[in-house]
């Protein structure tokens, strides 16, 4: 990044980058099973759909973490806590590689959901170093850095899977947990001016955001909705294909990640997009993407080429409300980044569990029909959510009041 790039933006183009590799490394974790769901299954003597279960408890675990977890950086060294959290990380993957049972399989993805938080205390710590003005444009770089994560999550875990079995993914996973533990601990910036506040009150402070930021209230839903949508599909995805007509193994359940490609590039500029038209235009464009990316889910037992259209509006869909909502959560009160983050993404992954069950449910009951009827309610329910929020942009307000 150009110097008049790092004065407009706050932070050099360095650090940005490097943190967005490790909000990709520490997000990745949530995300490897995906592709391995029927191989699990097969494994363990289960049916196809039971191990959608996984899916479900890692995304419930990264939500108990985001509550009990990421609100300590707001009293604590953001790169002491992430440190910890890498180093639980790692050895609940590991529990997850050895499990012997299935039911120890899920207690241990819990573990690995809850622990995996690392990206969530990033975002809030370099959002705080932007101006106002390129605090879009930095969580959106952010969160390509968070998709990258989840594509290389899916792509590498369906390969390895497919030739190493599933349980070296999961080691594989804890030794990437290695890499990010080092660069977190060495680059992380230390935060000025954190607050003198104990747990308790922490906690108690989150009902308080809840309740005095209408804004914040309205992003936790629309956001709950929108991943909920979102996780329909992929909690379901691996199922469908290795049934006919596809018949997919996970190598090339796994490869189909690869069209979030397009979303990773999109995703600054999404962020600039949500700066200039305002983040309430951005979360509407991304439910109706998912409504309509639903529509060609809906085909997709009959055609690949409409099932990959869907994924991409899917994609596009959910990552303009995460940015947008992000966006516009962060610009409310700068003392408190990390637990307004903590209460939107923990609303965020709890939509991205329930959305994993219903959307498990909704495949099991009419196939891609019932997963796109799913997910295209929750679409619906986030459009009319975000409708009730102000029509001017919180990143404009936001601007003004700086």
């Amino acid at each position: 990044m150009s110097e008049p790039s790092m004065i407009a933006t706050g932070i050099s183009g360095r650090l940005i980058a490097m943190m967005a590799v490790c909000c990709a490394l520490a997000v990745s974790t949530i995300y490897y099973h995906q592709p391995l769901l029927s191989q699990i299954a097969s494994s363990f003597g289960l049916v196809p759909t039971q191990a959608s279960l996984i899916t479900t408890l890692t995304q419930l675990g990264y939500a108990i973490g985001l509550l009990l977890i990421v609100p300590l950086a707001d009293c604590r060294q953001p790169r002491r806590i992430a440190s910890l959290a890498i180093a639980a990380n790692a050895g609940a993957l590991l529990a997850c590689a050895a499990a012997p049972s299935f039911a120890m399989l899920c207690a241990s993805s819990f573990v690995v959901g809850m622990t995996a938080i690392t990206a969530q205390i990033i975002i809030p710590a370099l959002s705080a170093l932007a101006t106002p003005s390129a605090r879009g444009r930095v969580v959106g770089t952010l969160l390509s850095g968070l998709s990258a994560g989840l594509l290389l999550a899916r792509t590498i875990g369906g390969f390895l899977g497919a030739h190493g079995g599933w349980r070296a993914v999961f080691a594989l996973a804890a030794v990437i947990d290695v890499l990010l533990l080092i660069i977190v601990t060495r680059r992380l910036p230390t935060a000025a001016n954190l607050a003198s506040i104990s747990y308790a009150a922490l906690l108690r402070s989150l009902g308080s955001l809840v309740r005095e930021e209408p804004m914040l209230r309205i992003s936790a839903a629309s956001g709950f909705m929108l991943f909920a949508a979102f996780s329909a599909l992929w909690a379901s995805l691996a199922v469908l294909l290795s049934q006919p007509p596809y018949e997919f193994g996970p190598a090339a359940i796994g490869l189909l990640g690869l069209v979030a490609l397009l979303g990773i590039v999109a995703s600054p500029r999404i962020g600039a997009l949500a700066d200039r038209l305002g983040t309430r235009s951005m979360v509407l464009a991304g439910a109706i993407a998912l409504c309509v990316g639903f529509v060609f889910i809906a085909a997709g037992g009959h055609s690949l080429g409409w099932l990959i259209v869907g994924m991409v509006l899917l994609d596009f869909g959910n990552r303009a409300g995460l940015v947008a909502n992000q966006t516009r959560i962060y610009a409310l009160r700068a003392e408190a980044r990390s637990r307004l983050n903590t209460v939107f993404m923990g609303a965020y992954f709890l939509g991205g569990a329930a959305g994993a069950a219903l959307g498990s449910y909704g495949a099991q009951r009419a196939g891609w029909v019932g997963l796109a009827a799913v997910g295209a309610l929750f679409a619906i329910a986030a459009a009319v959510i975000n409708a009730l929020s102000p029509r001017r942009s919180c990143t404009v307000l936001a601007d003004v009041c700086s």
